[in-house]
């Protein structure tokens, strides 16, 4: 089975003057997160949904499950304070329902430009080596500082990768990993890669997309509002 794991559990301090979280501000009728579940909803190879989420909009969520027809959505879970404790609740969520070798696939709510190839990569991918990283090459050459005001060091630029989501696993090595993190006191660890690669799995690389987008400022907003006006986003 392969479950799609839409983590909408951000509160979007980022965002600026907004009224609301930023996966629930609305792109031309609809709510960011349902253009995100409408894709994993289409795709042949999910076969089951969860969506892990801010308790107070719990039911916003079940009411827009119903109205736009996402008929995989399984589960809306309440999600937890951090990005660790949210993905750690919704792999609870759906423990019960799980094998060992199930795909969980975990997307960023705020992420509506995902592509069904990058979905089925990972996938496919997942399966093979049981955890994978969506990621695309830097284009820029990035520069570290330690205090904020000068360079400490200039990493090698073909070395360095940009991660986005899905990031994707096969559930036992995912729901260990959460295991060992809080049997480990690791905490708030914003990356479920991060938690993979510190229980000891390898992680392979899936090539991403720079429209796979992730909605964080008030600009992201209008540029993936562009590009969904535009239609020039290859869904299949």
């Amino acid at each position: 089975m392969n479950i799609g794991m839409i983590l909408a559990g951000g509160k979007g301090t980022r965002m600026g003057m907004v009224d609301k979280p930023k996966q629930f501000l609305d792109i031309y009728g609809k709510p960011v997160i349902v253009h995100t579940i409408e894709v994993f909803d289409t795709h042949p190879e999910i076969d089951s949904i969860a969506i892990v989420c801010l308790k107070e909009w719990c039911e916003d969520v079940k009411i827009w499950v119903r109205k736009y027809e996402l008929n995989k959505v399984k589960w809306i879970i309440e999600g937890g304070e951090t990005r660790q404790e949210s993905t750690y609740a919704g792999l609870c969520g759906i423990s019960r329902e799980c094998k060992d070798d199930d795909i969980i696939v975990i997307h960023d709510a705020v992420r509506p430009l995902v592509s069904h190839r990058i979905i089925s990569d990972n996938i496919k991918f997942a399966a093979k080596y049981g955890a994978v990283d969506t990621v695309i090459p830097t284009a820029d050459t990035i520069v570290r500082s330690v205090d904020g005001q000068t360079i400490y060091d200039i990493p090698v630029r073909k070395e360095l990768y940009i991660g986005q989501t899905p990031q994707s696993f096969k559930f036992s090595i995912i729901k260990r990993a959460h295991e060992f993190a809080k049997e480990s006191n690791i905490e708030e660890v914003t990356d479920d890669c991060k938690l993979v690669l510190k229980y000891g799995q390898k992680v392979y690389c899936v090539q991403g997309d720079k429209l796979n987008l992730k909605i964080t400022t008030l600009e992201d907003l209008l540029l993936v509002k562009a590009i969904i006006k535009m239609g020039k986003l290859e869904m299949f």
